[in-house]
């Protein structure tokens, strides 16, 4: 397979780039959004300079290993909306990879540490 072949948006891996109709980079998959129960793709959340923002599926042209192309021009990219419903949350792992004594028990209790996705850089 190579990285121009069109796969499932439940193949999609985080950090893939993200491109406008023109070509230009708008920003990096975070997450993709699906409704698991009917299997419907919802969209996919994108970082970008400006923070966490929405890409519908209709305007999700094509997903393959390399890219994420979609059917906006780079004007309607700069507008897209933040992301709208509950917060997504994730398991920060290097939280607890130091020497204090707070990382040590951390990593003595596997306490996971949560971050929330919007709080991310």
């Amino acid at each position: 397979m190579t990285d121009d072949t069109p796969i499932s948006y439940m193949a999609a891996a985080r950090g893939t780039p993200v491109l406008s109709s023109a070509g230009t980079q708008i920003g990096t998959l975070e997450h993709v959004l699906e409704v698991p129960q009917v299997d419907v793709f919802d969209g996919i959340v994108i970082a970008t300079g400006a923070g966490l923002r929405f890409i519908d599926a209709d305007e999700v042209r094509q997903i393959t290993r390399a890219q994420i192309t979609t059917s906006l021009d780079d004007a309607q990219a700069a507008r897209l909306p933040p992301p709208q419903g509950a917060p997504v949350y994730r398991v920060d792992a290097l939280a607890d990879s130091g020497h204090s004594l707070h990382d040590v028990l951390g990593r003595l209790f596997r306490r996971p540490h949560w971050i929330r996705e919007d709080d991310q850089p």
